[in-house]
């Protein structure tokens, strides 16, 4: 999710490296605030290239070395720190592996081992779980208490290693994917008439450290025109207010979190006019989820983008288009997009595997060895949905290849079903899955939250019409809250377990 307008061309340059991005920024900017995190303190681009410096000087006299894995973990109220900490580990010329503090212990530990992590950097007051490894805070890498300083730091050069982040992990084991520096800064450019979001003087996200979209949000810290502004716990007041009291012109969201503003009538509330940009990620926003906020920021341009962590910079973007409600649009920045059906592209109207080609060097798993070809190939990388082409070359996506539902002879797409459901007035969020079925195979179910209480019976006549009767629900749950990663997609294995257990047809749980 690069920071360019749906449609444009990233700036020419040379390729990169995110040091030399901060530094660029605190040559011509050094008094300009690159990040704001509401509530925890701001920073400048001098201030993060004279604490990354100070920073990585302190992780050189410990002994970290070229190609060494520096853990990060931090919570999301830490987004100074760890914006210095990420940039000095890159400078020493270590590998970053950004991880959220508010992952469970256990996890913690096996991310870092899995890593083979030197060391972990991590927030004041914190603890990090013994992983073979040493630990420090910035401030002690401050202070080298008696350690020899080494006179400079390490060059770094645009093909070496820069990042190591861990996938959501939504389908398995989370798998870590080593990014390069000029995979990293795609699209940056020194020269300031470049400047991605210049409609802008701040934009707004609340993404949690860990993830790529909040990776991708560093990035335009130090590449776009306006400040970052991040919030560290999103609720929707709290994101609304953000938006009016600094008049945000850009924000970027996924859409559990546009449900969120639209269900809380923020609009009603907030002043959100200046928003003239409001992109989305990590998931495809449903129609009826895109036409409510149109509404809701009438100024703004709707972009859905769709990426993965795998696959960036590769993208599609989507301006949302009435006539195309359900498309994730096409390639953008020099990307390319196949429909495959595993042994090469096919005719438009064909349903396929869906593979991004990156315009950067591509990026790799970290120890995990890809069977030959099955996500990375020449170049190419395999998104793990199948989806089809039109006749314009727009995406649109039929569902993940894990959770399409096999019922008898039938091939049934969640997404589709997750779309039909959004229509209802008493649905605020949909997922659909399939669980085990003793005839057919599998059977469609669905988890809710609702507005108002509803019956299966009466969701079932809703439905009737807009879909097919072998894509109808049997199964159904009314929950609180759908669980989901800090990513803020769906753990629809969760939901699986809750309801996998063979039953009739029209099995219901009561709200």
């Amino acid at each position: 999710m690069r920071a360019v307008q749906p449609g444009s061309a990233p700036g020419r340059s040379a390729p990169l490296t995110v040091p030399g991005l901060l530094s660029a920024r605190a040559a011509t900017d050094p008094g300009a605030v690159a990040l704001t995190v509401h509530g925890a303190g701001s920073l400048t681009f001098g201030e993060w290239a004279r604490r990354s410096d100070a920073a990585a000087l302190g992780l050189l006299a410990r002994g970290v070395r070229p190609g060494d894995r520096v853990g990060l973990v931090f919570g999301e109220n830490e987004w100074v720190d760890y914006a210095v900490a990420y940039c000095a580990a890159q400078k020493a010329g270590g590998v970053a592996v950004p991880l959220s503090a508010g992952l469970p212990p256990a996890e913690l530990h096996r991310l870092l081992s899995h890593s083979s992590a030197v060391c972990a950097v991590h927030g004041a007051g914190r603890s990090v779980p013994p992983a073979g490894l040493w630990t420090a805070t910035l401030t002690d890498l401050a202070d080298p208490g008696g350690l020899t300083r080494p006179g400079a730091g390490v060059p770094v050069q645009p093909g070496d290693p820069g990042q190591i982040l861990y996938t959501s992990g939504t389908t398995g084991e989370p798998k870590g994917v080593v990014a390069s520096h000029a995979n990293l800064t795609f699209g940056c450019s020194r020269d300031a008439r470049h400047r991605p979001l210049a409609h802008s003087r701040h934009f707004l996200h609340a993404f949690p450290i860990g993830t790529n979209a909040a990776q991708t949000m560093l990035v335009n810290a130090l590449d776009a025109r306006p400040g970052a502004l991040t919030l560290p716990r999103f609720t929707a007041a709290r994101f609304a207010r953000l938006i009016e009291s600094y008049r945000a012109g850009t924000v970027f969201l996924v859409p559990s979190m546009a449900i969120e503003l639209l269900n809380a009538r923020v609009p009603e509330k907030y002043d959100l006019s200046s928003v003239l940009l409001l992109g989305s990620t990590a998931a495809a926003l449903a129609p009826s989820v895109a036409i409510a906020l149109t509404a809701a920021f009438p100024r703004a341009t709707i972009v859905n983008y769709y990426t993965s962590t795998e696959a960036a910079p590769a993208q599609t973007t989507m301006v949302f288009d009435p006539e195309r409600p359900h498309s994730v649009g096409r390639p953008a920045s020099g990307g390319a997009l196949m429909i495959s059906d595993g042994e090469g592209p096919v005719p438009p109207g064909t349903a396929g595997e869906v593979w991004l080609r990156s315009p950067a060097a591509p990026r790799g798993y970290h120890r995990d060895a890809d069977a030959p070809g099955a996500v990375f190939r020449d170049g190419w990388v395999r998104m793990g949905d199948i989806g089809y082409l039109d006749d314009d070359g727009y995406l649109y996506l039929l569902d993940r290849e894990s959770d399409i539902v096999k019922s008898g002879a039938f091939k049934i797409s969640t997404l589709r079903v997750e779309a039909a459901l959004h229509e209802h007035p008493a649905v605020v969020e949909a997922a659909v899955f399939g669980v085990p079925h003793p005839v057919m195979g599998s059977a469609v179910a669905a988890a809710l939250v609702c507005r108002h209480e509803t019956s299966p019976v009466e969701l079932r006549a809703f439905l009737t019409g807009r879909l097919a009767n072998h894509e109808l629900p049997t199964r159904w749950t009314v929950l609180p809250s759908l669980p989901k990663n800090t990513a803020g997609k769906v753990l629809k294995r969760e939901l699986r377990t809750l309801l996998g257990t063979p039953e009739g047809d029209d099995a219901a749980d009561s709200p």
